[in-house]
């Protein structure tokens, strides 16, 4: 693992930065710092018109190879675009499913003709995409997916009925890549499909869920024999738990360097309030906060170390990529506690309606939700225990 960066890489980062600085002005300037954790709400729109702007630039799905659309930049330099991103606070994105995990995916597992028909949407900026994983039963259990999935041989179409959940930006995307049983009579891992669904079809029911800070980012989906072309499957019935597998291995690679990217926004904003109201005289404040910056740099140096790696054959998960769920939830679950702290008592009330939280009150009551959603913090210990440090499986309990 590389942590240094070449006078080519530094290069690069010029371009970088000079692009982003030049382009973030007039309409796009309201954008800066907005869309990241608890306030994916705002400006949708125009945070849509920003990915084509990206896209203009040749600044969408950078570590992409070339012969697809990207830029086919080395590790370091998805690092710098990330890094440069963050400090000229551009928005959060509203492509990143399809960039960070979608096209990755159909790169690694898909056919020629997938690629054809999908990536260059993505790399446009025109097309988005959502995530169909967690059911109702089927949270951190994903294996336990309920959702069917059952081929009409007289229409050459794969039909699916059930419901996903918790499934972020639905109503704002294009597609969706749902996990669904192929054969009904499987269970656990064998026995699933990995389908690429249009939206906006008859048989699918977006609703949204409304949150503890009031705004919808993401929703519940209904499945009702909604149509999915043959050549839409990525790989064979059955090989679903392997490409759902491999896309798990993006997510914690190189699409976390965007994430992390709003991170270190939301710590600068807490530095800055700590500033202004005195909170950094208080030496346990100061502590938290050297520990809060200390612990997102190693989430960093571990996401490079992952990105550095190669995944198994058979798409497992690399042992450094099992821990990054748990570790980031439970840092971003402090950093919002930290930031309330920052603020003081006052920051829980609200002077009177319209009742408009600021940023990092939205961001602290999102948060509760992070070591939850995508697979608890109790479920991410098993994974490391079992897959990671192979001690035995948790015992079941008796049927009843």
């Amino acid at each position: 693992m590389k942590l240094s960066f070449s006078p080519e890489d530094e290069q690069f980062r010029a371009e970088v930065s000079s692009w982003l600085q030049d382009n973030l002005q007039g309409d796009f300037e309201k954008l800066r710092y907005r869309g990241g954790p608890g306030d994916e709400h705002t400006f949708p729109e125009e945070r849509k018109v920003w990915e084509q702007k990206l896209a203009e630039g040749g600044w969408t799905c950078v570590g992409w190879p070339k012969e697809y659309g990207g830029r086919g930049c080395s590790i370091e330099q998805q690092v710098i675009f990330f890094e440069e991103y963050a400090r000229t606070g551009a928005p959060g994105r509203v492509g990143h499913i399809g960039e960070g995990l979608t096209g990755p995916t159909l790169i690694a597992f898909g056919t020629q003709e997938q690629r054809e028909k999908y990536l260059p949407g993505i790399v446009a900026g025109t097309e988005l995409w959502c995530q169909g994983y967690s059911e109702p039963s089927a949270g951190s259990d994903l294996a336990n997916v309920k959702t069917k999935a059952r081929f009409d041989a007289a229409r050459g179409k794969w039909l699916i009925s059930g419901q996903k959940v918790w499934t972020s930006l639905a109503h704002e995307s294009d597609y969706c890549f749902v996990i669904a049983r192929t054969d009904p009579e499987s269970v656990a891992h064998k026995g699933l499909g990995f389908f690429l669904i249009a939206m906006d079809q008859p048989g699918i029911e977006v609703r949204p869920i409304v949150q503890i800070t009031g705004t919808s980012e993401f929703n519940e989906v209904f499945f009702d024999d909604a149509e999915c072309d043959a050549g839409d499957i990525v790989g064979a019935a059955g090989d679903g738990w392997k490409v759902a597998m491999g896309l798990l291995g993006f997510e914690r690679g190189v699409s976390t360097l965007g994430q992390q990217m709003q991170f270190q926004n939301e710590l600068d904003e807490v530095v800055r309030q700590a500033r202004s109201n005195g909170a950094a005289k208080d030496p346990v404040i100061r502590q938290r906060i050297a520990r809060a910056h200390a612990e997102l740099k190693i989430m960093r140096y571990n996401s490079m170390r992952i990105l550095s790696g190669q995944s198994g054959s058979d798409g497992a998960l690399q042992k450094e990529a099992l821990i990054y769920k748990l570790f980031w939830s439970t840092w971003h679950r402090s950093l919002g506690e930290l930031a309330m702290d920052v603020l003081g008592p006052e920051c829980e009330i609200l002077e009177s309606g319209p009742y408009e939280l600021s940023r990092l009150q939205s961001m602290y009551l999102f948060v509760r939700a992070d070591t939850i959603y995508g697979g608890t913090n109790q479920i991410q210990r098993n994974i490391i225990a079992e897959r990671g440090l192979g001690m035995p499986r948790e015992p079941k309990g008796a049927a009843q």
